[in-house]
């Protein structure tokens, strides 16, 4: 079975510049995890999961570090404290998605997505074509329904 099986043609999208609020109201109404965002050409820039959400109700994790020979070493690094910053405080889509995220063809296999999904925790994965074009969405309910036999 393909990813184009069982894909989801009628994607729900997301603009970078939405607000975080009607960004969440536009998941909750359509009871979906994510949703891909795009810039105004129509190109995938991320996509935004309600765990980008959820990451603004934590709190700043303060930066680990420990003293050697009277030097401060710190064990995170600037970028990943600023990343972390960011989501927190993000205020629209663009400061809370996921950047560059995972994408797979309409012809993948079925077991190479979901194997992809628990390698790198993600619950949904834009389906694009050749030229890099959203074209669909597949998520870990749609890999869940094949494991159901049909009625």
């Amino acid at each position: 079975m393909k990813v184009r099986d069982i894909m989801t043609s009628r994607v729900i999208t997301l603009s970078p510049d939405m607000g975080i609020v009607e960004a969440a109201k536009v998941l909750m109404d359509n009871s979906i995890n994510g949703a891909p965002v795009l810039d105004k050409q129509g190109v995938l820039v991320g996509i935004l999961c309600r765990d980008d959400l959820i990451s603004q109700q934590k709190k700043l994790p303060l930066p680990s570090y420990f003293i050697m020979l009277d030097g401060i070493i710190p064990l995170t690094s600037p970028k990943h404290l600023e990343k972390e910053m960011d989501k927190i405080t993000a205020t629209n889509v663009e400061h809370a998605m996921t950047v560059k995220p995972v994408t797979v063809s309409p012809d993948a296999d079925i077991d190479v997505v979901a194997a992809l999904m628990v390698d790198k925790k993600i619950h949904t994965i834009p389906v694009v074509d050749q030229d890099g074009t959203l074209i669909g969405i597949v998520g870990k309910e749609d890999i869940l329904k094949t494991l159901i036999p049909p009625k």
